[in-house]
């Protein structure tokens, strides 16, 4: 019997422990969406079955001078973003700007590590953090300035060893923005501190103009794919009573990832709950397992599938859907189309 040989076993079972890292997703040469020529399965048959990364997940490698900077600015300021601890795919888009676009990415604020444990999320996790930096306010206000950006994503991890699971100081960061910068349009994708109204009444009146809040997956999957103390009934809560504490004049979103098992019909549904529940605008996107440990992917949707719900989600009323493979609840094209909406908002136009 041969056995063969690997060069550097450590290595290669590092590797095969991390699962998909950003060179599964960099392709020499991304071309069109087109799977006719795909002859490999795209739906899981059996648990032991491992799917190939399609053709159509491929990105360019990330690189250039404003790529390095914005990397640069955030080791300087001890930051983190949601880019980097999530294996983002489309890192290289936001920080490397491009044409006509500013560099800019998604500051995860309270620290990098987690309270919960999400079984489809790769970012650390311990039930007690070390406390929040309190420069973390001034210093992501500076690195904001210091991009130039008009619209800029916070995003947070779920602190649920603190008193008011961090509102406070996700307000205090939002405040902070804005007085340095105040044209600057804010959006915040939020925890659900646990459904506190006095904790989500401190971010809504912040100062923001977008509050995002991820449903994640369908009902019947939310207790597989999330951490138990997140729930779908919680989630839809908050995001209805967001548009209350507001006076509907924050703009609301949410996001589902899809390829976790769920049916077309379960879909359409949480489409429904969410403009039900007064949501604005909603992404969705193909989920990607970001180590071993985690879900394995049940299904590669395909593009013309993500179109399709992109079709559901206007005949329902979101002001706004992004949909495709790649899309993500921080989405820089959206972003574009966010501030549109915002901007006619504020001229008293339709958009």
């Amino acid at each position: 019997m041969k056995h063969r040989v690997i060069p550097n076993l450590a290595r290669y079972i590092s590797q095969k422990q991390q699962g998909p890292g950003l060179e599964d997703f960099i392709s020499a040469a991304v071309s069109g969406t087109d799977i006719t020529d795909w002859d490999r399965p795209l739906v899981r048959k059996s648990s032991a079955e491992r799917l190939r990364i399609p053709r159509w997940l491929k990105t360019e490698m990330p690189s250039g001078k404003n790529y390095r900077k914005l990397k640069n600015t955030l080791s300087t300021l001890k930051l983190s973003t949601v880019c980097e601890e999530a294996r983002c795919p489309n890192i290289g888009e936001c920080w490397g700007g491009g044409e006509g676009h500013v560099s800019t990415a998604t500051i995860m604020i309270l620290g990098d590590t987690c309270t919960r444990g999400c079984r489809f999320c790769s970012v650390k996790t311990a039930k007690a953090p070390p406390p929040p930096d309190p420069e973390e306010p001034i210093n992501t206000a500076k690195a904001v300035t210091e991009w130039g950006v008009d619209y800029i994503v916070l995003t947070s991890v779920d602190r649920d060893d603190l008193p008011d699971q961090g509102a406070s100081h996700i307000a205090e960061t939002i405040q902070t923005i804005k007085k340095m910068t105040p044209s600057i349009l804010v959006e915040c994708l939020s925890p659900d501190f646990r459904g506190d109204n006095n904790s989500l009444d401190k971010v809504i009146n912040s100062g923001l103009e977008v509050f995002a809040h991820n449903i994640e997956t369908v009902k019947s999957l939310q207790r597989h794919v999330r951490d138990p103390r997140a729930n779908y009934k919680q989630s839809m809560t908050v995001l209805r009573t967001a548009k209350v504490l507001s006076k509907k004049k924050v703009l609301t979103k949410s996001s589902i990832m899809l390829g976790l098992g769920e049916t077309d019909e379960e879909v359409r549904q949480t489409m429904q709950d969410l403009r039900d529940n007064g949501v604005d605008c909603l992404t969705l996107g193909q989920y990607m397992q970001p180590t071993k440990r985690h879900l394995r992917v049940e299904e590669y949707v395909t593009p013309e599938k993500f179109e399709h719900w992109e079709r559901v989600g206007n005949e329902l009323g979101f002001l706004y859907t992004a949909s495709g493979p790649l899309v993500r609840s921080s989405y820089r094209a959206g972003e574009l189309y966010i501030k549109n909406i915002i901007q006619s908002r504020s001229n008293g136009t339709q958009t």
